[in-house]
């Protein structure tokens, strides 16, 4: 089962800091060893060939709560990289009771690899805080990197191979470097990052080399981090040597929350419309059509997978960005951040998987997509990725030429059916598109499109179906001109 996002994973790392100075010398181990990429994957190549060995917990981390993990602020000054003008201040993290097992983080100059060295000092602590028993070698839990106003950061790594990016200034979904047997039931594996180097390669721009580690597998990752008006973005290399079979291999993953929105209200208790960090899985594949696979909260777990050879990328949208369909001035769903993922090689034949898994709280991550491989993965085997992530607000990246899904809607029609409504935008005026609808189960009762009244390019596909005895209907729906796609080709899990 995935691992469950905490209220302090989920909050902990949006606070708002002040500028600061360098990093003191002080504060750094004084060893500087030679560095590189090719260094740091074979030093994952050995790390595979050796049995594995689990990062023990520090003592004391345990001890450190929600509450005394949000008091220890980073001091301004200590501020890494704090006289260089740009988005590169980088700030760290203490171990707490959620993040136990410590990373060791290092700078990167000119080739040589710096250490640094956990200090209390480094933290504004009150006097009774935990944090400040931890010994001096701690290390740390992660970090994150800060806008150059310092009222923000743009990017954070924290706990496991976890990572994200805000857009905004508010976070939400987290991307991974490596997912193992995730909808496996019980088999899910957790890689964890045991070491950063950090090396400031531009102005707003940081690059992050990590080395992975974990029962199945050792790794080697390479992350160029920049950030521009359209948002975060990552140009990532990853290398993996595998000690064991694995089942399941999903690369490129990324990991999601969705409660409930306008369509699917099952779990609702809460007073607000909607909540979810993201709304729909997109996949735009070779052929040129894009699928859009709304998501819905399951009343059990489910796999979705869609077969495709080299698709042009895929991603978990947050697409609905209107706050009155939120209603939230605490968190604000509509600024969360959509991830795209672009592969830079070929990725052959494989499957964009869905899974996702019931939840009744906004604090439980319980959608996960990532690519899998045809090919199974051996014991002794090298992965080599090559890919970019986009951290963006843009609604539709990989469906500008055709009407994309604004919204989809489901109620009751007689007798004892359902009705499914799906509002398409950007259909240009006095258009008319074939409707096309397959169903997996079920009876297609009736089914009717037409533009909507006084509004501009939106078109409503209205689908009344009768599912047998209840059970689930995968709907499947497009608007088409002949046999080319007018439209996004749109999934649906009717009852699931």
């Amino acid at each position: 089962m995935m691992t469950r996002m905490t209220r302090l994973d989920r909050r902990a790392m949006i606070a708002a800091t002040a500028a600061a100075l360098l990093l003191p010398r002080s504060a750094l181990a004084q060893s500087r060893d030679a560095f590189s990429w090719g260094t740091l994957v074979a030093q994952a190549q050995r790390l595979a060939r050796s049995p594995f060995k689990v990062t023990p917990f520090y003592p004391g981390a345990d001890k450190i709560g929600y509450d005394a993990f949000n008091q220890a602020r980073f001091r301004d000054e200590r501020t890494i990289w704090n006289d260089l003008p740009g988005d590169t201040g980088v700030r760290l993290f203490p171990l707490s009771s959620t993040v136990q097992q410590p990373v060791q983080i290092a700078l990167v100059e000119k080739g040589r690899a710096t250490p640094l060295r956990y200090d209390a000092s480094l933290f504004d602590l009150p006097a009774d805080s935990p944090v400040r028993k931890l010994g001096p070698d701690a290390g740390f839990a992660g970090f994150r990197i800060m806008n150059e106003a310092r009222n923000g950061d743009w990017l954070s790594f924290l706990g496991a191979t976890y990572f994200r990016a805000p857009a905004e200034k508010q976070f939400g979904l987290s991307a991974r470097a490596v997912a193992l047997n995730t909808s496996i039931a019980g088999q899910e594996e957790f890689p964890r990052f045991t070491h950063f180097w950090l090396e400031r390669t531009g102005r707003s721009s940081v690059t992050v080399y990590a080395l992975l580690d974990s029962a199945s597998l050792t790794g080697a990752m390479r992350f160029v981090n920049s950030i521009d008006r359209a948002g975060v973005h990552q140009d990532i290399d990853a290398t993996f040597f595998t000690r064991k079979a694995i089942p399941e291999l999903g690369l490129m993953p990324m990991t999601s929350m969705f409660w409930y929105d306008q369509a699917d209200r099952r779990a609702r208790t809460d007073w607000r419309p909607e909540i979810h960090d993201s709304d729909m899985l997109s996949i735009a594949s070779a052929d040129g059509n894009v699928h859009c696979r709304a998501l819905v909260n399951p009343s059990a777990p489910r796999v979705d997978a869609f077969t495709e050879r080299s698709p042009k990328g895929f991603g978990l949208l947050q697409r609905d960005r209107d706050f009155d369909h939120y209603q939230d001035d605490g968190v604000f769903y509509e600024r969360r951040p959509s991830l795209w993922a672009t592969s830079r090689k070929p990725l052959g034949a494989g499957q964009v998987r869905l899974y996702a898994f019931p939840t009744d709280s906004e604090y439980t991550d319980n959608v996960a997509s990532y690519w899998t491989p045809a090919a199974p993965t051996r014991a002794g085997t090298r992965i080599d990725a090559s890919y970019r992530l986009d951290w963006t607000t843009a609604r539709a990246p990989a469906s500008a030429a055709l009407a994309t899904v604004d919204n989809i809607w489901l109620g009751k029609s007689e007798p004892e059916g359902d009705r499914l409504l799906i509002d398409f935008a950007g259909v240009p005026d006095g258009a008319k598109p074939d409707l096309w609808v397959d169903l997996s189960g079920g009876t297609l009762v009736k089914k009717a499109g037409y533009p909507v009244l006084h509004r501009q390019g939106l078109f409503r596909l209205v689908l009344d179906i009768r599912r047998d005895r209840g059970k689930p209907v995968d709907v499947r729906a497009q608007l088409r001109t002949g046999n080319r796609p007018f439209s996004e080709y749109v999934h649906y899990p009717l009852g699931a």
